[in-house]
C-alpha cells in the first residue's frame, strides 16, 4: 500500500467516516491516478478540472456523481496533502433539482404483499415502517428490536449517528413470525451461508422484484420506501422535528424538502378549513 493511500485511509478513520464513504473516497483517488498516470500529490488544479470534465463529457456521469468525485478529491487535497489552495476554486457541476416519485400507501402495501419470501418481505416492511436507509436495514441486529419501548434501534447510521425509529405493532408481529421461522442469531437479515448481513445490492433486487410483481410502473428503488415513510408521516400531521429525528437527518433543511412531496390536499382534507364558507 502506498504511503499516500495509507494517509488517506488514516485521515478518514480518524474522522469517523463510514465504511461506504471511505470506499468511495478511495475509489475516486484511484480513478484520478489511473486517468493521469501520476500520483495525486504531483497534480494541480488544472489536472483536477481536466479529470472532472472527463467524467462529464466522456464517461457521461451524472452531475451528482461528479460532485461526489469532487468532494472526495477536495478532502484528499485539503486534509491529506494540506494544499487547500489547490481545490479552493474547483467548480461544482450543477445538479438539476428533481423531486423523487413518491409511492402512495396503497403502492407500498402492494409491493410488500407481492414479496412472497418471508425474509425479503420483512426487510421491505422494516425499511418502510422505520424509514431506514437500505444500508441501515441490512445491518439491523436482533438486539436492535426494543419491543418494550416499541422502538427500533439504528446503530451508526449516516454520519456515525445512532437513533431510534418507529416499531409499529404490525412490524413487530412480522418480525416475531420471521424470528420463529428463520431464527436469525446476530444479524436480523444475514446472508444465506454466512453470518454476515446481506448486501445492499441484494436488498435492492428484492425491492425491484416485488415492485414489478405488484405492477408498479414508477421508476423507483428501495430508497423510495424511506421517502414514502417521511412523506406519509408529514401528510398525517407529524411535525418536521419529529420526522427529522426518526430519519436521522443532521439538518432540518434536509427534512423540509418533504414539504414539497406531500399531497397538497392532505392537510386541507384533515382540517377542512373552508367548510361552510361557500354556498
Amino acid at each position: 500500500m502506498s504511503p499516500l493511500r495509507q494517509q488517506l485511509l488514516d485521515a478518514m478513520e480518524l474522522r469517523g467516516f463510514s465504511e461506504r464513504t471511505r470506499e468511495t473516497y478511495l475509489h475516486w483517488a484511484i480513478e484520478l491516478a489511473r486517468f493521469t498516470h501520476t500520483s495525486p500529490d504531483q497534480l494541480g488544479a488544472a489536472d483536477l478540472e481536466r479529470f472532472l470534465l472527463y467524467l462529464l463529457r466522456e464517461r457521461h456521469l451524472a452531475p451528482a456523481t461528479c460532485n461526489q468525485a469532487r468532494n472526495a478529491l477536495s478532502f484528499l487535497w485539503r486534509v491529506v496533502l494540506d494544499r487547500p489552495d489547490t481545490v479552493a476554486d474547483l467548480p461544482s457541476p450543477k445538479v438539476p433539482r428533481r423531486l423523487p416519485e413518491i409511492l402512495s400507501r396503497d403502492e407500498v402495501a402492494r409491493i410488500i404483499a407481492a414479496e412472497g419470501k418471508l425474509p425479503n418481505r420483512t426487510l421491505l416492511m422494516a425499511t418502510y415502517a422505520a424509514g431506514l436507509r437500505v444500508s441501515e436495514a441490512c445491518h439491523l441486529r436482533v438486539a436492535d428490536i426494543d419491543s418494550e419501548r416499541m422502538a427500533l434501534r439504528v446503530e451508526q447510521g449516516k454520519g456515525g449517528r445512532d437513533r431510534y425509529s418507529l416499531l409499529p405493532p404490525p412490524l413487530l408481529e412480522s418480525l416475531r413470525l420471521y424470528w420463529r421461522i428463520c431464527h436469525p442469531r446476530i444479524w436480523l437479515f444475514p446472508q444465506r451461508h454466512a453470518d454476515v448481513p446481506i448486501g445492499t445490492g441484494q436488498a435492492q433486487k428484492w425491492f425491484y422484484t416485488a415492485r414489478d410483481r405488484a405492477g408498479i410502473t414508477k421508476k423507483v428503488g428501495i430508497h423510495a420506501l424511506r421517502h414514502a415513510f417521511a412523506t406519509h408521516l408529514l401528510e398525517a400531521g407529524v411535525d418536521l422535528r419529529t420526522i427529522q429525528g426518526l430519519m436521522g437527518h443532521a439538518s432540518l433543511a434536509t427534512t423540509q424538502r418533504y414539504l414539497h412531496l406531500a399531497q397538497p390536499n392532505a392537510a386541507a382534507e384533515r382540517l377542512n378549513l373552508l367548510s361552510g364558507l361557500f354556498a
